[in-house]
């Protein structure tokens, strides 16, 4: 079933490379609990297919780092970014994209978090597997205020600007 407004995010855990170690944090990849990382926040989520792909990196991700001081503007602690990637190749990505340290980038390796939310998708037939559907979403305190899933081969409505139209 899939996650809909007003549903508290389910239970997982998504894993972040750490590029500088700090006293809860050792340097590379950390696994983080999603109920424990959401607690008391506002955070604006969105999920890629795969990161280092073209919609994904041309247009998905550039958007929330350009618009990041808008969001924050508007009371979000947060900007996340999910793709079915383990945290190396996430980080990796967010240093191509000179994200680090605006947009958390979150890996979800087995898809298992998009599992439970309801948004996984099969990408077999372009041999890359199970992976996330492309959505955003404004989740305050680990419930679900604003949802946006893209059709297949979209992007539409997951971008930063309706996101933050709708905040």
């Amino acid at each position: 079933m899939t996650i809909k407004i007003g549903d508290r995010l389910p239970e997982g855990t998504l894993a972040e490379f750490i590029e500088v170690a700090t006293d809860g944090c050792a340097l590379g990849p950390n696994k983080f609990s999603v109920s424990d990382l959401v607690k008391g926040k506002k955070i604006a989520i969105f999920a890629v297919p795969g990161a280092f792909t073209p919609t994904c990196s041309a247009k998905h991700m550039p958007g929330y780092v350009q618009h990041a001081a808008d969001f924050k503007a508007k009371g979000v602690d947060e900007i996340w970014a999910i793709s079915v990637n383990d945290a190396f190749v996430m980080g990796a990505w967010g240093r191509d994209q000179k994200a680090t340290g605006v947009v958390r980038l979150m890996a979800d390796g087995n898809a298992d978090f998009s599992k439970a939310l309801g948004l996984s998708a099969d990408f077999t037939k372009n041999g890359m597997g199970i992976r996330s559907q492309r959505y955003s979403m404004l989740v305050e305190d680990g419930v679900v205020k604003q949802l946006n899933i893209e059709a297949p081969g979209k992007f539409e409505v997951s971008n930063a600007e309706t996101l933050l139209g709708q905040i």
